[in-house]
């Protein structure tokens, strides 16, 4: 038995790279969508309600930080007897 050169599988690499243009053809096929959301009206007031209650929670927030640190802050009992009441009786 004679063995030439004329093998044909020879000329397969496994591991050759893909071929650009079929990467190409691929990439079109799915890189053409693309990813959209929409905020309803409602979510936007709601966004700009908190942002405006956010400058007024920070400047109460720095307002009980003084008074914590001139030893001026007083707990008023009686809201805090009242709100530990509510959150319990809910559980």
């Amino acid at each position: 038995m004679k063995i030439h050169g004329n093998n044909r599988l020879n000329g397969i690499n496994p591991y050759q790279k893909m071929n650009p243009p079929a990467m190409e053809k691929s990439k079109k096929a799915t890189g053409g969508a693309k990813d959209e959301i929409q905020i309803s009206t409602e979510a936007l007031e709601m966004l700009n309600h908190s942002k405006t209650d956010d400058a007024a929670r920070k400047a109460r927030i720095q307002d009980l930080k003084t008074q914590v640190q001139e030893g001026t802050y007083r707990v008023d009992s009686q809201k805090l007897a009242e709100k530990l009441y509510e959150e319990l009786k809910g559980r």
